[in-house]
Parts: structure tokens; sequence; C-alpha cells
């Protein structure tokens, strides 16, 4: 009964999305959908958001800035904080997420990937790579990063190898952020440093949808904050979690039509 009920929301995301893909946008450009706030449940107004990610009711969190990164999870039902633990010094956190058994974290300019234990997430191994590390997320047989341009670049799950790449297009100047898989197999961005999320074709680089995320905090709340980052799926539903850096605030949304 549970798988149904699961089976039956997935369902319900893929004719949402698919819907709102082909919505029509003026002038040819991607549609524009915006933000329905569901509900929200506080976040730690320290942590500089860089990924996110919910799997088997776990919710993953990457933090940066030097001396203070961490990777840490919650347990999703009741925020409760389950695991922490803390980068080198030197080390700046970025995208996070969840491949199989293994959790990958990447860092901004040290050009390494951190693997992890998904329950302690105590470092296990190491891989290398070239360039800025941003964003990353987990599709069943790859894994998606972005680097601070317009490139998404697929990755080896095990090995973290590259395995190919594309190109966003179809929106002007997109710079894909944090990223989530989505189970329809479209990849969510967050465009640095704006308030808008892109909801990508990973197969073409085409940007399908523009989801419009502004005012979600109060002008007293978004005070000493930095830009909207943090996107997660939440499993079996139409819904999302969305944060920001140095956010007090998780809201959990959907994507609607203007």
């Amino acid at each position: 009964m549970k798988r149904n009920r699961s089976s039956l929301a997935v369902g319900v995301l893929v004719s949402l999305l698919g819907v709102s893909a082909c919505g029509g946008p003026a002038e040819g450009g991607p549609p524009r959908l915006r933000v329905e706030v569901i509900g929200s449940s506080p976040h730690d107004p320290r942590a500089f958001t860089q990924g996110l990610e919910v799997v088997d009711g776990v919710r993953y969190e990457s933090t940066g800035m030097w001396g203070v990164s961490t990777a840490r999870t919650a347990d999703q039902a009741t925020g409760a904080e389950t695991a922490r633990v803390e980068l080198p010094k030197e080390m700046f956190g970025e995208g996070m997420t969840r491949a199989g058994d293994t959790v990958w974290q990447i860092t901004w300019k040290d050009g390494v990937a951190i693997a992890r234990d998904p329950v302690t997430l105590a470092e296990t191994r190491r891989a290398a790579y070239e360039g800025e590390g941003w964003g990353l997320c987990a599709q069943a047989d790859r894994l998606i990063m972005s680097d601070g341009t317009a490139t998404l670049t697929f990755r080896d799950p095990v090995t973290f190898a590259e395995t190919g790449s594309v190109t966003v297009t179809g929106y002007d100047g997109p710079k894909p952020n944090e990223l989530d898989c989505a189970p329809d197999g479209t990849v969510y961005a967050n465009n640095y440093p704006t308030d808008e999320i892109l909801r990508i074709d990973p197969a073409t680089g085409r940007v399908l949808a523009v989801i419009e995320a502004g005012g979600l905090l109060s002008p007293a709340e978004r005070a000493g904050t930095d830009v909207l980052n943090g996107i997660a799926h939440l499993p079996g539903t139409d819904r999302f979690l969305i944060t920001g850096k140095y956010w007090p605030r998780l809201f959990e949304v959907r994507f609607v039509p203007k």
C-alpha cells in the first residue's frame, strides 16, 4: 500500500511538471512558475547552506565557509539533527548528494570530493577533480555537478570520474548553483545569485521553466542573510524544501503556474 501511494504521488509530480514545461511562455521563453508555500520550519541561521537533499526520511545538508564548513543530517519528520562532521579548516564545503551507499560532498576551490558514510558521515575516501565545485545531485546512474558556469558535468557515482557534460541554454545568463535531481529526470538549480530556480533538461541542457522564489522571508528575516540556495524534492510528493544561506527558515513548497 505504501508503494502504491508513493507511485501515485510521483506520478502526480511528473504530470504537474510536464504540464508546467509545456504551458507556453510569452514570446518563446521558458514558462514562469511561482512558489506556493505549504509550511515552514526553523533552519540554522549560522548555516551557509550549499547542498540540501532528502533521502529515506533523512535530510542531508552541506554548509560552507572556511573554518566552519560541515556535513550534517537530520530526521526529516522531526528536524532533529542526527549527525554532523566538520571539514578540514582549509576547505570550503559545497554541494552534497547521496548516491546509493555513498554520500558525496564537494568543495569550492580545493578540487576534492569527499565520500562519506550515509549514516555517520565519516569520510571513507576522496576523489580529485578539476575546476570549481558548486552544486551536486544524483540520478540513478550518474552524478550531476555545477561549477559556477553554464556547464553541468556528469560524473560516475562510484569513482567520481567525469563522464560527460552539457551546456545550459534557453535562458539568458544561467548560472546553476545548488542542484536537485527530480524523479522525472529533470534537474532543478538555484540560479546564482538570483531568487530564481531553473528547471533543466539534463539531456539537452534546455531550461524548461523558471520558478520565481522571491519574497519568502520578511524584510526583518532577510536582513543579514545571503542568497536563496538549497532545494530538495520530498520523495513521493509534488513538494520541495527550499532555503538559503544563513536563512532562519526552511520552506516546504510547490511550484505552480503564475
